[in-house]
């Protein structure tokens, strides 16, 4: 028998980024209506096409909402402003946004959805364990060498199917509407300990390469270009102060259960890719 939220549709923006496809994969697991938006799908949604938003959201009952490239970006406000007022206009009922820990720039975007008159959750994550392996980072499996500008400041890398589930918890059941939950992991570690213990569970060198800002604004300059290399240095600046290293207990009470730990989330992600 389905249930009244089962019978409401559900749309994830970013259904292809990292936590984004998975609270999809969820929704569509556990037997409700998904609508996938990104910049290939049908209907088609990009941030740099505000235009096209309207069609996106036209008959969603409830939202999830990942920002590209971060919400500490310059005009993320403006363009979060934008679509919650579409989001008005589409009469969406619910609105869960994905945050950074720790961002100002973030707590803005977060104000605008809290204050939009939808009732609305933020879920503001630490850094993802899985950025060792499917993101930015995952180029120091083959290079050996992971190198950011962390410092030996501490983060309770948090698991992104942890926080997926969190997402559908709080996107499918009542009670958290104007509610901003901190996920993390369980224990902050350093990035020359993640190092350590890729190095132990891949059998290779991985060994930590500690830059400054400038360093790395050049390295990312080269890569990214200069947009992007500013923001991410920034970044590194802001959360790598020490701000972030405390866990909470966001996933807990949310699920009931501890969020799953680095050596584990590493582990299985390994294990899958060797299986591929």
């Amino acid at each position: 028998m389905e249930t009244e939220a089962q019978t409401l549709t559900y749309a994830v923006i970013g259904a292809t980024g990292k936590s984004g496809r998975r609270v999809a994969d969820l929704l569509e697991t556990e037997g409700y209506d998904i609508r996938r938006l990104a910049r290939g799908t049908s209907p088609r949604f990009d941030w740099e096409e505000p235009e096209g938003w309207e069609r996106a959201l036209r008959g969603v009952d409830r939202l999830y909402v990942t920002y590209v490239p971060d919400l500490a970006a310059p005009g993320s406000d403006a363009a979060i402003t934008r679509l919650v007022e579409v989001a008005r206009e589409a009469e969406v009922g619910r609105v869960v946004l994905l945050s950074g820990r720790g961002e100002q720039g973030a707590r803005r975007c977060e104000e605008i959805v809290l204050g939009s008159g939808i009732p609305a959750t933020v879920v503001s994550a630490s850094w993802f364990t899985q950025n060792f392996t499917e993101g930015a980072l995952s180029g120091a499996l083959q290079s050996g060498f992971l190198a950011i500008a962390a410092g030996q400041m501490r983060e309770p890398f948090v698991d992104v199917d942890d926080v997926a589930a969190v997402v559908v918890t709080v996107l499918t059941r009542d009670g958290h509407e104007g509610h901003r939950y901190e996920l993390t992991g369980p224990e902050p570690l350093t990035f020359g300990e993640v190092a350590a213990l890729l190095t132990e569970l891949t059998g290779r060198d991985i060994r930590y390469v500690p830059m400054d800002f400038d360093e790395f604004h050049a390295a990312v300059l080269q890569e990214a270009g200069p947009e992007t290399a500013t923001l991410l240095t920034e970044l590194c600046r802001e959360v790598f102060d020490g701000r972030n290293e405390k866990p909470t207990d966001g996933v807990r009470e949310i699920l009931g259960r501890a969020p799953r730990g680095v050596r584990a989330v590493l582990a299985d992600a390994l294990t899958a890719a060797r299986r591929a």
